[in-house]
C-alpha cells in the first residue's frame, strides 16, 4: 500500500521550476548567485523528443498528443553529487545549467541556492502565469439568458 508521503517532491519541485525557466535565466541566476563548481559529464547535452501524452477533459482515457523536443544531460560534480536536466526545446546550455543546480542542491549550500536561484524564479514564473491569466480573463464573455413570460 502506498503511503502519501513522496521522498522526492522537493526534488521534483525544482526540476519543475528549472525545467519551466526562460531561455538563459537558470543561468543568469546561477552565475550571479556563485562560481560554478567543476563537474565532468556522464551524459554530454542531447537533443530529443519526448511524447506529451493528454486526457480528454482532464479525466477520459490517456492520448498521445504528439511530440515536444527536449534537451538532457547529467553530470557529476567534483564532489560526487550527480544532477540531472531535461529541458523544453534545443537549449544545450540551458541543459546544463539546470543540471549544475540540480546537483548543487543536493549539497550543503542547498538553502542558499533556494534562496538565490529557485525563489526568485518561482516568483517570476507565478507572475508570468498571473498575467497571461488576467489577459486571459479580459476576454472572457458571459453569455446569459433572459427569460421571456409567455402569458
Amino acid at each position: 500500500m502506498k503511503n502519501g508521503f513522496d521522498e522526492n517532491a522537493d526534488r521534483k519541485a525544482w526540476m519543475g521550476l528549472l525545467a519551466k525557466a526562460p531561455a538563459g535565466r537558470v543561468a543568469t541566476l546561477l552565475d550571479a548567485a556563485m562560481t560554478r563548481p567543476g563537474f565532468t559529464w556522464l551524459r554530454t547535452p542531447e537533443i530529443g523528443s519526448a511524447m506529451v501524452r493528454a486526457r480528454a477533459g482532464a479525466t477520459g482515457a490517456p492520448f498521445n498528443l504528439g511530440e515536444m523536443t527536449v534537451t538532457r544531460c547529467t553530470l557529476k560534480l567534483e564532489s560526487g553529487e550527480v544532477g540531472h536536466a531535461y529541458i523544453q526545446g534545443r537549449r544545450k546550455s540551458d541543459a546544463e545549467a539546470a543540471a549544475v543546480v540540480d546537483a548543487l542542491m543536493q549539497t550543503g549550500i542547498a538553502d542558499r541556492l533556494r534562496a538565490q536561484l529557485l525563489e526568485p524564479l518561482h516568483d517570476e514564473l507565478s507572475a508570468a502565469k498571473a498575467t497571461r491569466a488576467a489577459k486571459a480573463a479580459a476576454t472572457k464573455v458571459d453569455f446569459f439568458t433572459l427569460a421571456r413570460g409567455e402569458g
